[in-house]
């Protein structure tokens, strides 16, 4: 194994000299962010253009409970008729009109209520008339039955459930967001990670072989040398990479908030500030919060994110590696991309859609044991607090999946990337672990 080494070195710095490589590198973040800048101030633009709605209101009732919001004016063109307010409005170019017309009963009202736009008008802004009309006919209601609204309204109560565990430590409903949050956020970014640093290789043994070097190149290098050196380089390669991306995007967003006069939030919370201006049921829940950030176990976190980062790259890249030698060109890899692709997507849908709802379940603990989705369900599951020895378990699968899956990967590498001129099948793959 002395010349794996020198294999690395060879393969890492190929990537990073890469003109390529260097470009998007650099670019990349560049392009991030000036994406994340156009989408705030093209949202600062929509946010800026006010709504104007005319209001027809024939029954006298709503008119008055429409008052002008940031984004909203309400102009009330009551005195015209319907037709002529139509061309009113047609000609000043305003965003909408509202017709309430004059009905025998509430009842028939709630069906005869029109709003006339020449493009389909936002949720929200749809929303919020209904919304204001509906408070105006339910007093009403109120008022004809001899009910009381404000009675009603000042009775109205709300139970904020306080969340303890048996020893008495009390968390927060806002905790869950943070958990999920941070398992969503590892999940994606490892999935990425394994998609382009994974094909990086199988396009370095497709390119290898394509040029015949390989020929020349495993007269003296065993073939699993070669896979394990090709796989260590480029990650060590991405790894570069992805730490440049995280510096250059940290400085050019500060760089960006300051040129557009913006001053980042602060990502530290301020419990007295907070408590000041909150009632105490918020007091309460910000009490909570802040105590389960601080529980977090950010150490043991990082480092399973490391451990099933590292080992997740491992075990996919070998599988890459194999591909890239079985065949002689990327469209013929399109056809073993689908076994590859679908655990992985299967372990994001696992880790959003039963992981975030019961996180100590059978299926959320049976795939994240299983190699090929336990790297992205099992980030998914530790901030919601797994047991020491399930991690452990699932670990000790993983690295024994990555040996055995090295060691298959090879024996589809030594034999593939020596043939040429043939699209396998998996019949034939199969073959070639026998030898």
């Amino acid at each position: 194994m002395s010349k794996l080494p020198l294999i690395i070195k060879r393969e890492f710095l190929s990537r990073v000299r890469n003109r390529t490589f260097i470009v998007m590198t650099f670019l990349s973040p560049l392009i991030v962010v000036v994406m994340i800048t156009l989408i705030a101030w093209l949202a600062t633009l929509n946010e800026d253009a006010v709504k104007k709605i005319a209001i027809v209101d024939e029954t006298g009732m709503f008119v008055q409970d429409f008052e002008d919001t940031e984004g909203v004016a309400y102009a009330d063109y009551t005195a015209m008729t319907l037709p002529v307010a139509k061309e009113a409005v047609v000609a000043e170019e305003l965003y909408a009109l509202l017709y309430i017309p004059k009905t025998a009963s509430t009842t028939e009202l709630t069906t005869a209520v029109r709003l006339f736009a020449e493009e389909s008008p936002s949720y929200g802004v749809l929303r919020q008339l209904e919304d204001r009309m509906n408070e105006r006919l339910t007093a009403q209601n109120y008022q004809a039955i001899g009910l009381d609204a404000t009675q009603i309204k000042a009775a109205q109560q709300e139970i904020a459930i306080r969340i303890e565990d048996f020893a008495g430590e009390q968390t927060s409903k806002m905790a869950n967001y943070i958990k999920m949050g941070f398992g969503a956020l590892a999940g994606y970014l490892l999935m990425m990670f394994i998609v382009i640093y994974g094909n990086m290789v199988m396009r370095s043994v497709i390119e290898e072989k394509t040029n015949r070097i390989i020929e020349i190149i495993i007269s003296s290098v065993k073939p699993m040398q070669l896979m394990l050196g090709k796989i260590v380089g480029t990650s060590f390669a991405g790894i570069l990479q992805f730490l440049i991306w995280v510096l250059l995007g940290t400085v050019l967003l500060i760089v960006g908030t300051l040129v557009f006069g913006t001053t980042p939030e602060p990502t530290v919370i301020d419990p007295a500030m907070a408590m000041s201006e909150a009632t105490p049921n918020i007091k309460n829940e910000i009490i909570a919060f802040i105590a389960e950030v601080n529980k977090l176990p950010l150490g043991t976190l990082v480092t399973a994110f490391f451990i099933y980062f590292v080992g997740g790259y491992f075990l996919y890249s070998s599988i890459y590696a194999a591909i890239g030698a079985a065949v002689d060109n990327e469209t013929d890899s399109q056809q073993f991309m689908l076994p590859i692709l679908f655990p992985l997507i299967l372990g994001v849908y696992i880790g959003f859609f039963v992981v975030i709802e019961n996180p100590h379940g059978t299926v959320a603990t049976l795939f994240s044991m299983l190699p090929l989705t336990s790297p992205i369900v099992m980030l998914m599951r530790i901030p919601f607090g797994v047991p020491i020895w399930q991690v452990v378990v699932s670990i000790l699968i993983l690295i024994g999946s990555i040996i055995f899956m090295v060691w298959l990967a090879s024996k589809i590498y030594r034999i593939g990337i020596l043939m040429y001129g043939k699209k396998p099948t998996y019949k034939e793959l199969f073959k070639w672990l026998k030898y």
